[in-house]
Order: C-alpha cells, then structure tokens, then sequence
C-alpha cells in the first residue's frame, strides 16, 4: 500500500555508518516507508561517515573532508532525510563548506530526521503499519533537546512527541507509560567510552524503567541510543528486543 502525497518529494537518503555497517535493516526499513508514502529516494552512493565521532571528540577541524563529500553528495535534493536525530543534528549544526557555504547551508535547512520529516514535510496522519506489541519508546536526547522531537519535561509547556504521534497510527501497538520517559539512556556518544561506569547505570536504570511497565520492545529514533540498551537487555537475558522506529513503521498489515 502507497499512501499518495500532492507532489513528488525527491529525498536524498542519508543512513549514517554504524547503520550502515550495524543495522542494515534500519537503513532498508527507513527506504521502503519513504518510498510506501510516495517519496522518490535516492542513495548516493559516495556517502561516509558525517564526521560526528571527530567533532564530538574536538577534532571538528579535521572534519572538513567530510563536510566536502556530504555537500557534493546531497545537495542536489530537495530535502535529505536520516534515520538518526544525533547525526542529523550534527549536519544541522557543523556542516560548513567554505567553498561551497551556500550549498552547505541549504543542506542545514533541508535535512531532518526521519520521524520530523513524515510529521513537519509530508504531514503523515495514517500509516499502512500493524505491531501487535507493548512497546517503549526512548526519546533520544539529540532529537529531544536538539531537533524538538519531543517535548522535554524540565519546560513547563505543553507535552508533545513526533515519534509518539507516529506510533499512535500502528495498528495493534499498545505505548508503554514510563516513570522518566525523557531521561537519558548514558550513551551519549564518547561518553560511553570516557565514564563508562556512569554510562551503564544509567543505560541500567533506562532498561529497568521498560522492563517494569512490561514493553516487549524498546524503540527509539536513534539506533545507538538502542545499541546501547540492547547489550544491557543481553547481559540481564532479558526477552525485550530493540527496534528502530522505521522498522515498527514499516511492518506491513496482513
């Protein structure tokens, strides 16, 4: 089933390295939904790595390279679509091409993350989707903090979430209700690797949040964020699976 939108959207797909090499399946699921719903997608093939590991370790000015390739790769699209709030926060924000500023910064303009993309551009409001399952979902601290995914609980303000509204349209999936359900996972890119003891307490206590409302399946917007939680989940021996949103948005209705 294709879900037809008024005008053809040329998208440029973006699928960040660690999908790439760790999590294939994101990176197809996330293709074929933009498809379902009627984009045309492209995936340049030149793409690498956007440069975040170096930026976030200060070593952004040896990311110049990187900044090059990914303006010659998408910036003949009209929109560049990721599944990863970090790495497209990371464009958002550092993408700077000397050379070439006025193409880089149409790049910072026109890419989003996925779950932005279907509620901000396409304006989805029904999804061709059934999981019968009780799931979590994590908000991601760079789609929550960085990108406005979600509303965070420290601001008095109305409460929203993109990825929760996504979800919502799944038939047969029931959200799972959390105590802290915007805290950090302690992935945190390098910072599971400086304080790695800090990092596991509170991927510990993120899990151990799931588990207790009874979620089957913990999904989030960013896969290392899952990543993370799931070695946890495997060290407990623990049924509940990891699944990236695209992956629940895409399963098909029998």
């Amino acid at each position: 089933m294709t879900i037809k939108i008024a005008t053809t959207v040329k998208v440029g797909l973006f699928i960040p390295c660690y999908i790439d090499q760790f999590y294939p399946q994101v990176g197809i699921a996330t293709l074929q939904l933009l498809q379902k719903l009627g984009c045309e997608v492209e995936y340049p093939q030149g793409q690498t790595c956007c440069g975040q590991p170096m930026a976030n370790s200060g070593y952004e000015h040896l990311t110049h390279q990187c900044n090059s390739l990914f303006v010659r790769n998408f910036a003949a699209y009209d929109y560049i679509v990721g599944p990863s709030g970090s790495c497209v926060l990371h464009i958002k924000e550092h993408l700077h091409d000397p050379a070439h500023e006025p193409a880089a910064a149409g790049i910072r303009e026109r890419i989003y993350e996925l779950t932005a993309f279907l509620t901000d551009i396409l304006k989805v409001t029904a999804l061709p989707a059934r999981f019968p399952h009780k799931v979590g979902l994590h908000q991601s601290c760079h789609g929550q903090r960085g990108l406005g995914l979600a509303q965070m609980s420290e601001l008095v303000a109305a409460p929203f979430s993109k990825p929760e509204q996504l979800l919502r349209m799944v038939a047969g999936l029931e959200l799972v209700e959390l105590d802290r359900k915007d805290e950090c996972c302690g992935f945190g890119g390098t910072f599971c690797v400086t304080e790695e003891a800090v990092s596991v307490k509170m991927g510990k206590d993120r899990v151990t949040d799931h588990v207790k409302h009874g979620a089957e399946v913990i999904t989030g917007t960013d896969v290392s964020c899952l990543m993370h939680m799931e070695g946890i989940l495997r060290r407990q021996h623990q049924p509940v699976k990891v699944m990236h949103i695209a992956e629940i948005l895409n399963q098909q209705i029998p």
